[in-house]
């Protein structure tokens, strides 16, 4: 018989030898011979699903990886995870992240295999299986699925899905009739892959792609693109590599990769998402990322890559332009370029010879001429948000980036919808929306609610921005002047919980400002009379509720975080 050299993960029957005996009769009907299992076994974490239209087109891309690692003497095995779609998942992909982690962690740590190809890309996906494949530290690499080609409706260029809520809105208002929403409908997402503006699922791929995850330029590459299957190709061969050499997630996600990813995302204006999702991984390896660092960041990092929500293109013109590897040419100076990545190679070496056309400049712009001289994030804090709060002020209206208006409170996303668009409504558009018990534990699992929808009436009026404040988080498709991921969230008894319709709240994103102007009497008054939500009996959403941090802790459970080292 063949030597096993995957012991360690025998299954247990209380006979090792048995182990070892059952397992090569059940193998012989893989197709393989006994003596390949010898070689690096490399599982393929596949996410395919029909009900995830994002992930619905990957079983090409799968086939593909599995080619390259037999060219590159490794024996592929597909497995499943749990696949997370934004559309189609109720209440929200979200609540379901961290057992996507859980998931992918369990099952790489189960299984007999001796690196692993994580397959993704729609938004909460690329992050779980980046924390599973933290916490299972074996060999590991990440490709997504790519994202959409540009839609088009009367030679607009259309983005999934920052123009559904553009539109979706001007119908609200009036602007757009049932003949032309369902004409955009029927343009707005036309190809396989995900969101092709510069929303979560593409800023987790970049993301993963800067701190050295992800073979260089394969975040952009669009899902339509034959290049796409070389890409997942030569990911197939490079596990195999990895596997050789013993390079890990930890030898890569490290607390200056990580510093990478976050330059990444404040120069390409990426979602608000990857904080809490940047943060959740570092979790995973005793890496301590602060919000303000997030901040400091930000403020050091020019805005260099002019895409939607934030700017004007899309990622079919972003790969065109050159993609991720041309945003951090131009970032070289303010990188960690020692850094090791997936190529067995630092990223200073991977971008060594990248070139940067002056074609696409008005897309990738130079790092002396920004289109910001700083970056997309901003981290606010104040009485109402002591742990902090994010805001995307490229995306928000400047009149209302310095503002002080009387706060209208929803107390639920059922409060909202019940009330939203009542015409009895007291609301004008200098007063501030606040919803209430939207985060984490309070939602449950955080929907992408910030963007409170404008009161009907409102938009009739011709108002398309207003200052919304909650401790929900907001699509990286969308845009305004939100602030998101209040904390400590309403649910756990944090400021926001305690604000009324009335009360006066000031925003200054340049002082990184968010203060109610209560006194702190009253506010422990209300304290007193303050009872949190009723929480799930049974289930999952029970053991979510019980254990998930707040939003500047990343959202994981507590029982899945390390205790970070402060400082590193």
């Amino acid at each position: 018989m063949a030597e096993d050299n995957r012991e360690k993960k025998l299954t247990s029957y209380g006979d090792a030898g048995f182990s070892k005996f059952i397992r090569q009769a059940f193998n012989r009907h893989l197709g393989f011979d006994t003596e390949d299992f010898n070689k690096p076994v490399i599982g393929i974490c596949n996410t395919k699903s029909e009900i995830n239209r994002c992930h619905a087109h990957i079983g090409p891309l799968v086939q593909a990886i599995k080619n390259g690692v037999l060219m590159a003497g490794g024996i592929p095995l597909e497995f499943p995870t749990i696949s997370l779609g934004e559309i189609n998942t109720s209440p929200t992909t979200m609540l379901y992240r961290n057992l996507a982690a859980m998931d992918t962690e369990e099952m790489i740590r189960a299984q007999p295999i001796d690196g692993v190809v994580l397959i993704g890309g729609c938004d909460k996906v690329t992050p779980a299986q980046l924390m599973g494949a933290a916490s299972a530290d074996i060999p590991s690499i990440i490709i997504t699925g790519g994202p959409m080609n540009n839609g088009e409706y009367e030679g607009r260029t259309l983005g999934a899905c920052s123009d559904c809520r553009f539109f979706w809105q001007e119908y609200r208002g009036g602007k757009v009739n049932e003949q032309e929403i369902d004409a955009i409908n029927k343009a707005l997402a036309p190809t396989a892959g995900h969101c092709m503006v510069m929303g979560s699922a593409s800023t987790m791929a970049v993301c993963a792609e800067a701190m050295g995850m992800m073979l260089p330029g394969g975040a952009a590459i669009p899902a339509t693109d034959n290049r796409r299957l070389q890409h997942a190709l030569e990911t197939g061969k490079q596990i195999v590599q990895l596997v050789d050499k013993g390079i890990k997630p930890s030898q890569i996600i490290t607390r200056k990769s990580l510093e990478n990813a976050i330059r990444m995302l404040v120069a390409v204006g990426g979602s608000t998402n990857a904080v809490i999702h940047l943060i959740a991984i570092a979790g995973r390896l005793n890496i301590d990322l602060p919000l303000s660092l997030f901040d400091e960041i930000s403020k050091t990092t020019p805005f260099i890559a002019n895409l939607r929500p934030a700017g004007k293109y899309q990622m079919e013109d972003f790969f065109k332009a050159g993609g991720a590897p041309v945003v951090l040419k131009e970032l070289e100076n303010l990188l960690h370029n020692e850094e090791l990545t997936v190529t067995g190679k630092t990223l200073g070496e991977n971008i060594a010879n990248v070139k940067c056309s002056e074609t696409y400049r008005e897309i990738i712009t130079p790092f002396d001429r920004p289109l910001h001289k700083e970056g997309g994030i901003a981290v606010l804090k104040g009485n109402l948000a002591p742990n902090g709060a994010v805001i995307k002020p490229k995306a928000a209206s400047k009149d209302l980036l310095t503002h002080k208006g009387r706060a209208v409170v929803f107390s639920s996303l059922k409060d909202l919808e019940e009330r939203i668009d009542d015409p009895e409504l007291n609301i004008t558009a200098d007063d501030i929306m606040v919803l209430q018990n939207a985060g984490p534990v309070g939602a449950p699992g955080m929907p992408e609610a910030g963007m409170l929808p404008i009161p009907q009436k409102l938009l009739k009026e011709g108002v398309r921005d207003m200052i919304r404040i909650s401790d929900a988080r907001m699509s990286g498709t969308a845009f305004g002047t939100v602030i998101l991921h209040t904390a400590p969230e309403a649910a756990v008894g944090g400021p926001i919980g305690l604000v009324k319709t009335g009360d006066i709240i000031e925003v200054d994103i340049e002082k990184r400002l968010l203060h109610l102007h209560v006194t702190e009497e009253e506010l422990e008054n209300r304290r007193t009379v303050w009872n949190p939500p009723l929480f799930e009996e049974r289930g999952y959403t029970q053991l979510y509720q019980k254990h998930v941090l707040q939003a500047d802790q990343g959202c994981d459970f507590d029982f899945l975080v390390q205790k970070p080292n402060k400082g590193l």
